[in-house]
């Protein structure tokens, strides 16, 4: 292919040629196809109906959130994570609280632990529906699309009762969780959790044996062990591939050594695979759920880690004392100062290793903020991913990825 001449009237991206005079075509796939899943653009190269080149163009969506982040003070970054994965919100407000939190050396309350675990396995739990919703919606199976966006109003609507958000919900803080659950909301969330079983058993009734679903995953999207080490998966991506990683075991955070849960792994490698490993997954959060109810009632009720330098006091104090009054004012005005250093903080969210990256100069201010994504390294290996498939699977494999764009170009 001779260097092309730049001209208005012939088109071309980086090294692809648009105007070609073999049968080769290329099309652009997004960023307004309604399956791309938010902003992705594929530029595809195509051989008849397969796939011989994928080119991802990211950049749509871009909000510069990890330059914000260094004109922040830390409590004002907060609700900016909220931003990044949309579909598990809490995930990032966990990851980022963490990392401030290993910073600053800082032990939240064990109440404040059971909460946090809660809202992030809910959390998981959404995140699975929506994913399943979405990746059935693409691959043409409307029912499944209203059944698990059923399931998933419940769930919202106990995040809505807790945090008041259904999607940005800023539900940590930086030091332990802002209230304690509402009235009911164990029942609640135990009626959710004695429902969900068979509702998961409905949803594999309609799929496992269906012989469209079945033609559309089997052996489409197949990533060898090798490949997800290489480009950096986490998560069901890795998982999907036969490595039992899971940084609640690896790296146990919170409470999650003290609760007992299997990680579930698939050795078939392919699109199928991952769909039995998401089910599953779904099936350990409520595991993890169950074990959670009862340590609640055995908690003192403190949920703010007491550490005035940092956090301030709770209200009542800042409402009768001075002293907790002018703190809170210099917290809030200010911002917290902490020590200088540098701290990488991973958690497992529900697409992945979500790590926040911190360099700390002392500042209220923090001096570098960088995230490590999951669906960051996903998009990327997409370019490898996709060459010899065919066209009607590029679909299935985006959806079944499990990209979400926020937290891409964030």
């Amino acid at each position: 292919m001779s260097m092309q001449k730049v001209n208005r009237l012939k088109p071309f991206f980086e090294n692809l040629v648009f105007e070609r005079e073999d049968n080769h075509m290329i099309i652009n796939f997004g960023p307004q196809h309604p399956s791309s899943h938010g902003q992705l653009r594929l530029i595809l190269e195509l051989d008849g109906e397969k796939v011989s080149k994928a080119v991802p163009d990211i950049g749509y969506l871009h909000r510069g959130m990890e330059k914000m982040a260094e004109n922040m003070i830390y409590n004002e970054f907060l609700p900016t994570t909220d931003r990044m994965d949309y579909i598990a919100a809490t995930s990032n407000n966990y990851g980022f609280a963490l990392a401030v939190e290993t910073l600053i050396g800082l032990d939240v309350p064990r109440r404040a632990k059971v909460i946090r675990m809660m809202l992030l396995e809910l959390n998981r739990i959404t995140s699975h529906l929506f994913w399943l919703a979405t990746h059935a919606l693409d691959v043409g199976a409307m029912t499944i699309f209203l059944y698990a966006f059923r399931e998933r109003e419940y769930a919202l609507d106990l995040m809505e009762d807790y945090c008041g958000a259904r999607l940005t919900h800023s539900s940590v803080r930086i030091g332990g969780v802002p209230l304690d659950l509402p009235k009911g909301w164990i029942e609640n969330l135990d009626t959710l959790i004695t429902k969900l079983p068979t509702d998961i058993a409905d949803y594999e009734g309609l799929l496992d044996q269906n012989r469209i679903w079945k033609m559309r995953l089997e052996n489409v999207g197949v990533v060898t062990p090798e490949q997800a080490q290489s480009w950096g998966c986490s998560g069901p991506m890795l998982r999907g591939s036969g490595i039992a990683w899971d940084i609640r075991k690896e790296e146990p955070y919170e409470l999650y050594n003290e609760v007992e849960f299997d990680v579930p792994v698939s050795t078939t490698c392919d699109s199928y695979g991952r769909y039995k490993l998401h089910m599953e997954e779904m099936r350990q959060s409520i595991r993890i759920l169950k074990q959670l109810i009862p340590m609640y009632a055995h908690t003192t009720p403190e949920i703010m880690a007491h550490a005035p330098r940092y956090v301030s006091a709770p209200k009542e104090q800042i409402m009768t004392q001075n002293y907790s009054l002018m703190q809170h004012f210099v917290l809030v005005t200010q911002g917290m100062r902490p020590p200088v250093g540098e701290v990488y903080v991973p958690t497992e969210s529900p697409k992945g290793e979500l790590g926040f990256y911190i360099n700390s100069q002392g500042e209220p201010y923090p001096y570098r903020l960088k995230l490590r994504t999951p669906s960051f390294f996903h998009t990327g290996f997409l370019q490898e991913l996709l060459v010899g498939e065919y066209l009607a699977d590029v679909v299935a494999i985006i959806g079944n990825a499990n990209i979400v764009f926020g937290e891409i170009d964030r």
